[in-house]
């Protein structure tokens, strides 16, 4: 089932004008007592003449004042540049000098495993997008440049609360398709298109400017992808990942991927979910010797499932997802009256680990994105489409259900629209509804966090978190006291941007 479009709707924001600052403190000068002199103001010559400076001398220390101020300026201004920008976020302080500590904004952010996706993602809500616009292009980013995690051959959940309508909205992916023997069909296109479709603000060519840049100039490897190629090895994945000698490259080294350029330049025009994935299937059918298979199970936008609690309602992602599995532990720990569960219990046993990929985008009245994306294991396949530059999932048919997705989203009283929404979604790990099922509970015993508690939130040490199990990431948003939050355990593994 289809649901209406529901655009987030925001409030258009004044911009600064410093020459109304300029007014207020001129009158707040006249009627206060002057301690000194103003330089732009004219002075009675008697008071000189009476023990004052001469107008020379007045004139010689108004430029030195001016001087003084200008320098002290302009090291402001470097000093604020050289601090916005660091390896977890940014945070640009306000013209009034009010701003807060790492991972708190007065608009919104975005935190997503690479930092490219992360910058480009808050230039987009800089831009008029919403959340939706920020997760959707940072999405497509991190298929572009975390190719061994996500990518346009990965299959994607998510979960969006709208603080306009109070609805939570679930996207799927469908149940997976086989397109060849041991590949999946890739469906993240006509995914994020149905998203964006339905919630976006921005027009949809407007996101794929970034990742279409990427991938034709080049983008850098960062550490995450070199260290999965030394994992893994390039077999499969040259040209795209390795030196001209076939070793993989490093962190630092330049990649780029023009076949995947011209394939999202082609998704930029598609008017509709379904056309912005046919383009693809049909290049992937000629590499592969295939007729473009017919229409299957098709993306969907549903109604989250809810689980009611006794601090607001708890919204997640229908199954296949591990969404109803984490409703359901939330729920037998709720009525059992229990302590709460090891941090850590002990996972089931899988062959192959899968992994996969998560980002999260809040704004401060409360809307929120939560994106996961798989590719069931690193690099997927390892199968590279030639004439698309695209990886290919290992995701089949029978395929086991999507244990790593389960994003979760926690709304405070319906009735109170300036309830607290708070955002989780995981990674990485393949018991991800019982790693995230300790660290809720934990959150509903501890009650609602106080502004201070939110703000000190993304500067602990990456001890002090809870901790999800495994070799997992959590990411954690949350709209409060009109602000956006964004923290992630460990606290280093993902980086954020804001405004």
């Amino acid at each position: 089932m289809e649901l209406a479009a529901e655009p987030v709707v925001y409030q258009k924001l004044l911009p600064w004008e410093p020459s109304l600052e300029l007014e207020e403190e001129e009158e707040e000068e006249e009627t206060s007592e002057v301690l000194v002199p103003n330089p732009w103001r004219h002075q009675d010559s008697s008071r000189n003449k009476a023990g004052g400076l001469p107008g020379t001398w007045a004139r010689v220390v108004a430029a030195l004042l001016l001087l003084a101020v200008g320098c002290s300026l302009a090291v402001r201004q470097l000093q604020n540049q050289g601090s916005s920008t660091g390896s977890l976020g940014s945070v640009a302080s306000p013209p009034g000098g009010h701003s807060h500590g790492p991972g708190v904004y007065h608009h919104g952010a975005i935190i997503s495993p690479a930092a490219t996706c992360s910058h480009l993602g808050r230039e987009l809500l800089v831009a008029g997008g919403n959340v939706v616009d920020a997760g959707v292009g940072a999405a497509l980013c991190l298929a572009v440049v975390h190719p061994h995690t996500t990518g346009l051959g990965a299959v994607f959940w998510g979960l969006f609360h709208n603080s306009s309508s109070g609805n939570s909205t679930a996207l799927t992916s469908g149940p997976a398709q086989t397109l060849a023997p041991g590949l999946g069909l890739p469906m993240a296109l006509p995914t994020l298109h149905l998203l964006h479709a339905h919630f976006g603000r921005l027009p949809w060519p407007r996101l794929l400017v970034g990742p279409t840049t990427l991938a034709q100039e080049g983008f850098l490897v960062d550490t995450p992808l070199a260290r999965a190629l030394v994992a893994r090895g390039t077999e499969g994945l040259c040209p795209l990942l390795c030196h001209a000698d076939g070793t993989p490259l490093g962190a630092g080294a330049r990649a780029t991927n023009p076949q995947l350029a011209a394939v999202l330049r082609r998704a930029a025009l598609a008017p509709t979910s379904d056309l912005a994935g046919d383009a693809l299937l049909s290049l992937l059918a000629g590499d592969l010797g295939l007729e473009v298979p017919s229409a299957g199970p098709r993306p969907t936008l549903e109604p989250a499932q809810q689980l009611p609690v006794p601090q607001g309602i708890l919204f997640t992602t229908p199954s296949p997802s591990a969404g109803p599995e984490l409703l359901t532990l939330l729920e037998a720990a709720l009525h059992s009256g229990v302590p709460i569960p090891d941090p850590c219990p002990p996972f089931l046993q899988t062959a192959v680990s899968p992994g996969s990929s998560a980002l999260a985008a809040v704004d401060s009245s409360g809307s929120v994105l939560l994106l996961t994306s798989s590719l069931n294991c690193s690099f997927g396949s390892a199968h590279l489409s030639p004439s698309t530059g695209v990886l290919l999932s290992n995701l089949v048919a029978k395929s086991t259900a999507s244990a790593w997705a389960c994003p979760l989203i926690l709304r405070g009283s319906l009735d109170d629209t300036e309830a607290d929404v708070l955002g989780f979604v995981a990674s990485g790990t393949p018991d991800v509804a019982r790693a995230m099922t300790h660290t809720i509970l934990r959150h509903l015993a501890a009650g609602p966090p106080t502004q201070a508690q939110h703000q000190h939130q993304g500067q602990q040490e990456p001890t002090q978190h809870p901790s999800t199990c495994g070799q997992g990431t959590l990411l954690q948003v949350a709209a409060h006291a009109e602000h956006a939050h964004v923290s992630s355990v460990p606290h280093d593994c993902c980086p954020f941007q804001g405004f």
